[in-house]
């Protein structure tokens, strides 16, 4: 029989923890290895969107939609290990952000200047005006205001990224950023299709043409494929258009950060967390800067564009981790039909304003 105390008998060791990320992001060295599995199962979930796009047809969607996709199907199917968490958790915060700073090496302020100032102004404009009626349109009809902007900024600006970038100052829940990127991705989808179609009956010529699908199709990816179906000319004025909407990524982000920092100080709930200023845009702006000075070689950035994507499908992989598809369908119809109404919106408002001052 032992001579220790019952009392003396150590116990079980609790389980280890995740030291959490310290006050200026950084990740400390203890926690490293406990992030390696989440990241090493969003990288996989990446390149199995990317692998997917190799199928004839497929080409088209976006690989961060195939990442949510995946993502989600692995949650709600398997189960997300739990040893994945701590990673995932990184992936959809430190690596989201640092995506979104690379983001700004795709544009260039002279990007702006070939669209010209009636062009930037529809395109500004249309934007603006698609975002609060939508978020508007979305109260009224009794979506949640996470819910709303979410799909007002992924249809007025760049779909999948402007809605994950987006909801780093608007904090919905994972069901949310799901939610708004399936809209966005529909609709998108539908604007690609339908936009070549009606073409014959615009009376655009080439230059308004892919004006307009640059200031009203939801994804990059979407505008590319739609404008050139109206010609070389059509499809370089698109990407260009759209690009230079891309750019108005950051004064929205930063104005919603600002909003929300506002409504923090006016809420008297010492348990309601004060938002983090999204000092991430900032980035992306001086990036934009560094591209438009020209001192990035062309190899190097077309690198750092491929990355870039990847990266933002590690995201979307980790947020589709996350997303419990049974809490996706308690949010009912009513944001789907949001979602509509800011395509339709986006869609005829950019249609009119190009019809009354470019043709």
């Amino acid at each position: 029989m032992s001579d220790i105390p019952a009392a003396e008998v150590p116990a079980a060791a609790p389980p280890p923890t995740v030291p959490a990320p310290g006050p200026r992001g950084w990740v400390p060295a203890g926690a490293v290895g406990a992030l390696l599995p989440g990241i090493a199962l969003t990288v996989l979930i990446a390149a199995a969107a990317y692998a997917l796009r190799l199928i004839p047809g497929m080409g088209l969607v976006s690989p961060l939609v195939l990442a949510i996709i995946i993502g989600m199907a692995y949650h709600n199917l398997v189960g997300t290990p739990k040893a994945a968490i701590p990673g995932v958790k990184f992936g959809l915060r430190r690596i989201l952000r640092f995506a979104i700073v690379l983001l700004g090496l795709q544009l260039t302020f002279a990007q702006v200047r070939t669209v010209g100032l009636v062009g930037f102004s529809i395109v500004a404009f249309t934007l603006a005006a698609t975002f609060f009626t939508t978020r508007w349109f979305g109260r009224l009809i009794g979506v949640d205001r996470q819910l709303s902007e979410l799909i007002a900024a992924g249809t007025a600006i760049c779909g999948a990224s402007a809605v994950i970038a987006t909801n780093t100052v608007t904090r919905g829940s994972d069901e949310d950023v799901a939610y708004a990127v399936a809209c966005v991705t529909v609709f998108g989808s539908l604007s690609m299709l339908l936009a070549p179609v009606l073409l014959p009956y615009t009376g655009f010529d080439a230059h308004a043409y892919g004006l307009w699908t640059g200031s009203s199709i939801h994804e990059v990816a979407q505008v590319v494929a739609a404008a050139f179906q109206g010609g070389q000319q059509a499809g370089e004025f698109g990407t260009v258009a759209k690009l230079s909407r891309v750019m108005l990524l950051a004064p929205l982000v930063i104005g919603l950060g600002a909003a929300a920092m506002w409504r923090a100080r006016e809420d008297k709930n010492p348990n309601h967390a004060r938002p983090p200023l999204p000092w991430f845009v900032f980035g992306f702006v001086a990036m934009v800067m560094v591209n438009s000075a020209g001192v990035v070689p062309e190899e190097l950035r077309t690198h750092l564009v491929t990355l870039t994507t990847f990266l933002l499908a590690v995201a979307l992989g980790a947020m589709g981790l996350e997303t419990d598809i049974r809490k996706l369908r308690m949010k009912g119809l009513r944001p789907l039909l949001l979602g509509a109404a800011a395509w339709l919106f986006i869609s005829a408002l950019s249609f009119i304003l190009i019809s009354t001052f470019m043709t």
